[in-house]
């Protein structure tokens, strides 16, 4: 309800006040009339009393206004001129300013603590902004009803941090229903193996999945007719089974796979708001160096998730995925090695096949490495398990038995990444 000052003028509320004093109407019909309580009544009859020519509603309000000092306008400006240099950089995925990092920048930096209307003023007024422009329209809820249900995966390849001068991929993992990210890591090469590590965080941290959901490149999926030019082109169907796959297949976990891009778009939205935070971050911080962004991803990753509160579901992601879990609203299962495997290294790994020739040896990459415990004409199974960036274990299998175990360096197998 408006306040009585607004409904009323001072003539007629005057007028019901004397018909009180008077004796002519009760407090309660009064009150009533005026939509206000008891306290608030008493309050206008002492006024009235003392003077009831000169009643009035009206009053003078002070508005207590604040300037900001010389030293936060100019930061407040600095920080907007670095950002409107990314913005104007045609290499630099940024198109918009973002006023609440400008907020957060000016905080843990400057320990400066500035309104987010107060930077939005003092940016119309130096000209930085940038007419927004009309977006498409995604679909905003949440389809799964289980933390684990589905895990969305993907990379993205941009420049993260301009000082940098190189491009490098961020591969994140993403629960649908809580909007968790499960696992998020920088890689200057995306591999089969880089995909495959963040499987194994994943899986090994929170158990196995119902399905991943992930786009149809290479390293998730063999296309007829795109990976292998030299056949005939029949149908977009699997022919072969990719590395990262074998794995999930291992663990017994769905593969979906997107149709589209916009179809991606719930793991798009996190890589958009990591991305626009991550390289103010690394630009103003002068990052040059892999690990030192990674530091500031963990950070970043660290607030998203247990800070924000998600747009779509309006609930932090680590609160939402707790509460899942302790309603039994998951569908992670726990993970084991099966026999006659005996360690996650025989799961979360890379496999190739080989036949034993009459001196037991077996060639990979034009190396020749002798296979001990085996026969002429084995078929052997080599799950390869990166222990470095420099060394391999090798495990060999053979009717379902481990035959031997051997330790390669990485450079032997010149040419090969992983």
């Amino acid at each position: 309800m408006e306040q009585v000052h607004k409904r009323f003028t001072d003539q007629e509320v005057r007028e019901l006040l004397a018909r009180y004093v008077t004796g002519e109407v009760e407090r309660k019909h009064i009150q009533e009339i005026l939509g206000i309580k008891k306290r608030r009544f008493f309050a206008l009859i002492a006024a009235y009393k003392q003077s009831p020519a000169g009643f009035s509603l009206q009053y003078a309000r002070h508005i207590k206004t604040r300037t900001l000092s010389p030293d936060v306008e100019h930061n407040i400006v600095r920080e907007l001129e670095i950002d409107k240099a990314l913005i104007e950089d045609p290499d630099v995925p940024l198109r918009r300013y973002n006023y609440s990092y400008v907020r957060d920048r000016l905080q843990s930096k400057y320990h400066q603590k500035v309104s987010l209307p107060t930077i939005i003023n003092r940016a119309q007024k130096y000209g930085f902004w940038v007419k927004k422009r009309k977006g498409r329209i995604h679909d905003r809820e949440v389809a799964t009803h289980y933390v684990g249900e589905l895990i969305q995966h993907d990379a993205s390849h941009h420049l993260w941090s301009p000082p940098a001068h190189k491009k490098w991929y961020l591969i994140t993992s993403l629960d649908d229903y809580s909007r968790f990210i499960l696992y998020a890591a920088f890689v200057e090469r995306e591999t089969s193996w880089a995909h495959i590590t963040g499987l194994e965080s994943v899986i090994l941290r929170h158990g196995i999945p119902f399905s991943y959901y992930v786009d149809s490149h290479s390293i998730f999926r063999f296309v007829r007719g795109r990976d292998a030019f030299w056949q005939k082109h029949l149908s977009l169907t699997d022919e072969a089974t990719p590395q990262w796959k074998q794995v999930l297949d291992d663990c017994n976990v769905k593969v979906t796979y997107a149709l589209s891009p916009q179809a991606k778009g719930k793991i798009e939205r996190p890589y958009g708001w990591l991305q626009d935070r991550l390289i103010r971050t690394c630009v103003r911080e002068n990052v040059a160096e892999i690990h030192t962004a990674q530091e500031i991803l963990h950070h970043e990753v660290d607030r998203y998730n247990y800070r924000q509160v998600h747009s779509t579901t309006m609930e932090i992601p680590f609160v939402r995925f707790q509460n899942a879990l302790s309603e039994k609203k998951s569908l992670f299962r726990a993970f084991s090695v099966k026999p006659p495997f005996e360690s996650p290294k025989d799961i979360f790994c890379m496999r190739i096949e080989r036949i034993v020739d009459a001196y037991r040896r077996v060639s990979l990459h034009n190396l020749q490495v002798t296979v001990h415990n085996s026969h002429p004409r084995d078929m052997v199974t080599i799950r390869i398990y990166p222990l470095n960036h420099d060394l391999l274990e090798l495990r060999f299998w053979c009717r379902d038995k481990l035959i031997d175990v051997q330790r390669l360096k990485v450079n032997d197998l010149g040419g090969v990444h992983f």
